[in-house]
């Protein structure tokens, strides 16, 4: 029979027999938690899992089939006799040496001759042998078969144990075994059984408390699969590593210039700088400040790669050219992504490079919301962007050089977030400029470093050596701030202060058409603006028939709509489909996948807008992909309208285009008035016209006296909104409207004397 032993340290429990002191075996309660417990319970239970037994709840009774087996080869016989035990180990384990059987008989000996004193009778001894014998067969064969070696295999019991158990791993002790009791509830339910602790022995270290709740070992299965999983993802690790922040003295731009080399020595590190700047220190000479900083990096031979306020996304051709498959884990995705990954010129970069990917993705899929699909276009978002840039950034690259990534703005959504964080694991600067303190920036970061200024500058480029530098005199940055205090929600705005809009149909009685028809567009009801998007409420109507069959009073309503920004058209197709238009050879590519490819559009010959202010050729754009995406003229994605949309929306006459150039999206909207008084349905390319002019912000009225269906046929249901004026009228001659179908819309100098007399 072994003795116990007592343990001076937890490492102890993987001597050998012949390193322990008289050659003991441990049978310890584990009632409390520390780090150095933890430690020992993953070691200890990866030695049970792989060579000995772990027991995680209750050992279940022997079942029928159990017993019927053990009968069948044992009989019915017990007697409690050493010589008994014996012969029945050989017969029921034969795979046991004689010394194995010898000294697993003496433990089974001390217990039940314990039974027996403790007032147990012989129907209830047989009753516990036949069940340890079981346990033993069916349990813990693989623990008895190693008895007697110089290593004691390792039993690992979870839970609260019974008192038939308790006997039974007291036996196996006896026989050579070390134990480790589980116990996380603490050690109430055990004395009950061994009040004196006889049979085991309490483990008490300094520092130990309550076990977290939860803490098991199937989290610590789950913790070491997980570990097992990341070390097949991962791969090989780079054998260098970042040293993000470390070194820095937190001033700010001063940091970025320190030269690489001078800021540690340590060969196995990078040292680089992860940094967000808010707002301005002198709002004087910030521009020239960033311009010097710049150039100096220039000059200093890094590479340096600027980006301006939103990460242009992923092209189609970049995210086709990304290798994926069909994924149902996690782990399967971002193994079976992060092969996309290449840098063969330098592999200890491309490992940095993998390894910066895995962690940034493990950081997303860790978050509660995470869910696979969304994982997968993060993960191929990140990816193009890394090929993208990595050849800017990391051309000839070797230790201990580090680049320099800027990006002027903050960050507006997660994936720009999830990109610069990647960027700051690899040897990168990387440094966010947010001048504009009131501007979002959603990245988040242990390794991010923030320094904050009181001042706020809006500066929306950052300013390159090749567009010149523009720094404002104390008088500008006064006005700067006197119209942030003016325009900033006050409801008084600037000339031109936006450059995005989006339009409201407002659902009127026909009588409101005349008030509002002259009503600037902030003035109107609905109108919002939200960040940098205004709200237009616009005008979008058809006009039946003649209110009480009047044709005076009728065409003397539709004069009155005659404005300054009124573009009248008097004949149905006012876009004749036959008439040649240069766009239209090309317009079958410049759409792919549903979405314009607005680049090769402005860059081609055919392209007509190029002259218009920037953000007016982007509002033509983005309403021209509305049109598209809702589908709003039949036909689309269909049977090729798409195509004679995207050539009339390129194509529109020079008055048109000069209404919507001088356009304020707070002021006074531009106008289209149409009037169809014959019985021709208006062509294809005049809804899809008119379509796009609503949406752009012109309120558009059609005047149809006839009452027919001649000016709704192209448009999806619902878009047009229908008034019934009166009696249906026919062949009538529309009246020869001052500067009608010009756009003037001014009256004579005979007209304007008359009328103020």
């Amino acid at each position: 029979m072994f003795g116990r032993a007592k343990l001076q340290r937890l490492e102890d429990y993987f001597l050998t027999l012949e390193q322990r002191d008289g050659r003991g075996i441990y049978f310890y309660r584990i009632n409390g938690y520390n780090e150095e417990v933890d430690a020992f319970i993953r070691r200890y239970y990866e030695e049970a899992r792989s060579g000995g037994v772990v027991v995680e709840g209750r050992i279940p009774n022997p079942d029928g089939k159990n017993l019927a087996y053990y009968k069948e080869i044992m009989g019915d016989d017990f007697q409690l006799s050493m010589g008994f035990l014996t012969a029945s180990l050989k017969k029921w384990l034969p795979r046991m040496d004689r010394g194995q059987r010898d000294a697993l008989a003496a433990g089974l000996y001390d217990v039940l001759d314990g039974l027996r004193k403790n007032g147990k009778n012989e129907n209830m001894l047989k009753n516990a042998y036949i069940k340890f014998m079981c346990w033993l067969y069916y349990r813990f064969e693989r623990v008895v078969r190693q008895l007697g070696g110089s290593r004691a295999p390792k039993v690992l019991y979870e839970g609260e144990i019974g008192a038939y158990e308790l006997q039974l791993l007291h036996a196996l002790a006896g026989a050579g075994c070390d134990v480790a009791l589980l116990q996380y509830n603490g050690d109430g339910n055990y004395r009950k059984l061994d009040a004196a602790s006889v049979l085991s022995d309490n483990l008490e270290l300094p520092g130990m408390g309550r076990f977290p709740d939860g803490y098991c070992l199937e989290r610590i299965r789950e913790e070491a699969k997980k570990k097992q999983d990341a070390q097949r993802l991962y791969g090989k690790l780079p054998e260098i590593s970042n040293c993000t922040n470390a070194w820095i003295t937190g001033k700010g731009l001063e940091d970025f210039r320190v030269a690489p080399s001078e800021r540690g020595s340590d060969p196995k590190l990078f040292y680089n700088c992860y940094c967000r700047i808010q707002g301005v220190e002198d709002k004087l000479t910030y521009r020239k400040e960033l311009y010097e900083f710049q150039a100096a990096l220039k000059n200093s031979g890094r590479r340096l790669l600027i980006v301006d306020g939103e990460i242009p996304p992923p092209a189609p051709e970049e995210i086709g050219a990304v290798r994926r498959g069909n994924y149902t884990r996690t782990e399967d995705m971002l193994l079976g992504l992060s092969g996309n990954i290449q840098y063969p010129a330098d592999m200890q970069l491309h490992r940095l490079m993998v390894k910066g990917f895995l962690d940034v993705m493990m950081e997303e899929a860790a978050k509660a919301d995470a869910a696979l699909n969304r994982l997968t276009n993060q993960a191929v978002v990140l990816l193009c962007w890394l090929k993208r840039y990595q050849e800017k950034l990391f051309a000839g690259w070797k230790m201990p050089q580090v680049s320099c990534f800027i990006h002027m703005g903050g960050c507006r959504h997660g994936k720009e977030a999830m990109f610069l964080r990647l960027l700051a694991r690899l040897p990168v600067d990387v440094l966010t400029l947010k001048p504009n303190r009131q501007d979002r920036c959603c990245l988040e970061d242990a390794l991010l470093y923030e320094k904050n200024y009181e001042e706020s500058l809006t500066v929306q480029k950052f300013p390159r050596e090749d567009i010149g530098l523009h720094i404002g005199t104390v008088a500008y940055q006064a006005q700067q701030e006197l119209d942030t205090l003016l325009y900033e929600d006050s409801g008084m705005y600037r000339n031109q202060q936006y450059g995005k809009a989006v339009a409201v149909t407002l659902q009127t009685t026909y009588e409101e058409i005349a008030i509002l028809w002259k009503q600037e567009l902030k003035y109107r009801p609905n109108f919002s603006t939200v960040g940098d998007v205004v709200s237009m409420p616009v005008l979008f109507a058809k006009a039946s028939g003649v209110k009480d069959g009047d044709l005076s009073r009728y065409w003397a309503g539709i004069r009155a709509l005659q404005t300054g920004d009124a573009y009248f058209i008097k004949k149905a197709p006012f876009v004749d489909s036959m008439e040649e238009n240069p766009v239209r050879p090309y317009a079958s590519g410049f759409l792919k996948n549903g979405k314009l490819l607005r680049e090769k559009i402005k860059q081609h010959t055919a392209y007509p807008y190029g002259m218009l202010r920037e953000q007016v050729q982007e509002h033509i754009l983005d309403q021209l992909q509305t049109l598209l995406d809702r589908r709003l003229i039949k036909g689309i994605y269909e049977n090729g309208t798409e195509y004679t949309a995207i050539a009339t929306a390129l194509n529109m006459k020079k008055e048109l285009v000069r209404l919507i150039q001088k356009f304020d999206f707070t002021r006074q909207n531009p106008k289209a008035v149409y009037i169809n008084a014959g019985e021709k349905v208006i062509s294809l390319e005049d809804s899809i016209l008119m379509a796009l002019l609503h949406l752009m912000g012109f309120d558009v009225v059609f005047f149809v006296p006839t009452g027919y269906r001649s000016v709704e046929g192209h448009f999806q249901g619902g878009l047009l909104e229908e008034h019934q004026l009166g009696e249906y009228m026919y062949d009538l001659r529309v009246p020869d409207f001052a500067a009608a179908g010009s756009g003037a819309g001014k009256r004579g100098w005979m007209e304007r004397i008359f009328r103020k007399a």
